[in-house]
């Protein structure tokens, strides 16, 4: 589970970098402390099952209402990851080896928390030939066996490294909804996501599409990184050009001085416009607003998501 580092003990890689300020956060993105009985249940579950969660890794703002709900993003293949992204929070370095028994017990904590809906996640493994496609695969499956009725959102790293054959690994293993996020504007990848390429990972979306038209596809985005309007509207456009169906656009929050700066925080009007504009250009579902994540209320949006699509269907 996640470590009591200092921040330049977790990100070697940023400690050269210079530290930016880190603004104080407006009103709206202010959250509660997580306290609740809930809370402390899923909290305990995880633990017993020796399992890692993006919300804690990310350091996300929603912890303490997803989990006092039950609700949780596991994240799969360890805690370090093979990428050092300028946005992130997850720790960077060499990945221990993959742990054969971890699907088993994801499907274990699922059953046992009563999810209707489970996000599984996991850091970039560009140390594995398949970037763990395979891994990702088995815990579909062990999860389908023990907890038929739950669906299943996969939110993968891009592949970027492997064959483009992994992808139909993990489609064939048919989880309810792909996601993989493009995080910001193609102009920011160089100082934002470095080792990713960005036309890469909206193929890898649309290629899902292509394998099985059925299957729900998903991507986010974050916004105050430094992008400006016209940008995200492009994004928007390539996104669709791609048969993505759900979107999420949430607020940037700078982890710590050696992440990212902060360029400012994006309105919740502003917020509002992007989600009209959204639905304008054909998506099925959006998730715009200041703490949006591509997991926070990831099944009732699913669920609304899934009667989007029969509505379509139904209209022709």
């Amino acid at each position: 589970m996640r470590d009591l580092k200092l921040p330049d003990q977790r990100h070697p890689e940023k400690a050269h970098r210079p530290d930016n300020a880190q603004p104080k956060k407006p009103d709206w993105i202010r959250v509660k402390a997580p306290v609740s009985q809930g809370y402390k249940d899923t909290r305990d579950i995880l633990r017993t099952h020796k399992l890692s969660t993006v919300c804690e890794e990310a350091a996300c703002p929603n912890v303490g209402e997803c989990w006092s709900q039950g609700h949780a993003t596991m994240m799969i293949m360890g805690e370090i990851c093979t990428r050092g992204c300028s946005f992130c929070n997850i720790a960077t370095g060499r990945p221990d080896a993959l742990d054969v028994f971890e699907p088993g017990r994801v499907a274990d904590a699922v059953k046992k928390l009563g999810l209707n809906h489970v996000v599984i996640t996991s850091v970039d493994r560009d140390d594995l030939e398949d970037g763990g496609a395979e891994h990702f695969a088995q815990t579909i499956r062990a999860i389908r066996h023990q907890s038929p009725e739950t669906t299943i959102e996969i939110l993968t790293p891009d592949f970027l490294k492997c064959s483009p054959e992994v992808v139909e690994v993990v489609v064939k293993a048919k989880p309810d909804v792909f996601n993989h996020n493009l995080e910001t504007v193609p102009g920011l990848y160089p100082s934002v996501r470095p080792g990713a390429r960005y036309f890469h990972s909206l193929r890898v979306l649309q290629r899902v599409k292509e394998m099985d038209p059925s299957m729900f596809t998903k991507s986010g985005i974050m916004v105050g990184l430094g992008e400006d309007r016209q940008s995200v509207m492009q994004v928007m456009d390539d996104m669709r050009a791609a048969g993505i169906d759900f979107l999420t656009i949430g607020q940037y929050l700078q982890p710590t001085p050696k992440h990212h700066k902060v360029d400012r925080f994006v309105t919740p009007e502003e917020f509002k416009a992007y989600e009209t504009a959204a639905y304008g250009k054909g998506f099925l579902m959006v998730s715009a607003t200041p703490l949006t994540r591509s997991s926070y209320h990831a099944g009732d949006d699913f669920a609304r998501l899934r009667a989007a699509r029969l509505a379509k269907l139904a209209q022709g």
